[in-house]
């Protein structure tokens, strides 16, 4: 009998179940999509293989006798098991469940990351998203090991090309901003070597946005400021512009979040006589892994967004 009872199938449990919730065999039969005689006929082997009844007929219906609970009892569980299967991996072939995992920088976060990952929760809610803020470095680490199903990073001097598909995604541009009251606020078209003198804060050496206010004091004739707090982090950068006369290095999204609604931070970019520009990132995929269908929605998203501005 234990070896019937483990070797019983979907459409069996979920007879059982269905009779044992509807108490009639010809709605229990309709449920399961049988005819009336075959869900008989099937019941009746279920009960003569076990050895036992399973329900009672009485005129109100079928009642589950205490063997018939046990097995309606798991048989519930069991059928809401594979039902949930069968949804889930429905939902993951069609990109409205599963997860994705996807790293970008903080400009290509905040300008295309985030919105299409908001975009992609309002038409399927159920898509389980994970997103990873952090360094061109520190992404392109982690997507070569597997941690991200693509990026939007910058690849630097090393060709990718044989590793990763790469898309051109958009360039960026870097601004100085001081909290309003520092006594550069108002100054009108500076130079860098006007400014070097006051408390800066930037990434550290390596990173794409200090290589580029490198490369714009070099071709000033000028040194770096030798006033550094190097952090990347926003919130640090925010709280240093509260609390000081700072100059933070940041990119126009981070400018352009912090200066519009629902923020409106007292906040104010300071107007350089040159433009300063950063290396473009690029929307990486990795060329030996196959991408989920959620992952493949969210990218869609993500390049429409790019096409588009």
């Amino acid at each position: 009998m234990n070896l019937y009872l483990r070797s019983l199938r979907p459409v069996q449990l979920r007879l059982i179940a269905a009779i044992a919730r509807l108490g009639k065999l010809r709605l229990a039969a309709d449920a399961c999509g049988m005819t009336v005689p075959a869900a008989s006929r099937m019941l009746a082997d279920m009960e003569a293989q076990i050895g036992t009844n399973l329900f009672v007929r009485t005129p109100k219906g079928m009642l589950p006798t205490p063997a018939g609970d046990v097995l309606a009892k798991h048989a519930r569980k069991l059928v809401h098991d594979v039902d949930q299967m069968a949804e889930e991996f429905a939902a993951h072939l069609g990109g409205t469940g599963g997860s994705v995992r996807v790293g970008a920088v903080t400009g290509g976060a905040l300008a295309v990351v985030i919105p299409a990952i908001l975009q992609l929760k309002q038409e399927a809610p159920m898509v389980d998203v994970s997103l990873d803020v952090s360094s061109s470095s520190r992404l392109m680490w982690g997507v070569e090991r597997g941690e991200y199903d693509f990026t939007l990073s910058r690849v630097g001097p090393h060709d990718y090309s044989r590793d990763f598909e790469i898309h051109p995604a958009r360039d960026e541009a870097v601004l100085l901003m001081v909290r309003n009251g520092h006594p550069m606020a108002d100054a009108g078209p500076v130079g860098l070597a006007d400014l070097r003198d006051y408390l800066w804060t930037m990434q550290d050496r390596g990173a794409p946005i200090r290589h580029a206010l490198e490369i714009a004091f070099h071709e000033e004739g000028t040194d770096l400021p030798s006033s550094l707090i190097k952090t990347a982090s926003v919130v640090a950068i925010m709280a240093l512009l509260r609390d000081s006369d700072v100059i933070a290095v940041v990119t126009h999204e981070v400018a352009e979040l912090l200066l519009s609604p629902p923020y409106d931070a007292d906040l104010v970019l300071l107007k350089t006589e040159r433009p300063i520009v950063i290396e473009p990132y690029h929307v990486l995929c990795p060329r030996d892994r196959l991408m989920s269908a959620a992952a493949e929605r969210l990218l869609g998203l993500v390049k429409a967004r790019l096409t588009t501005k």
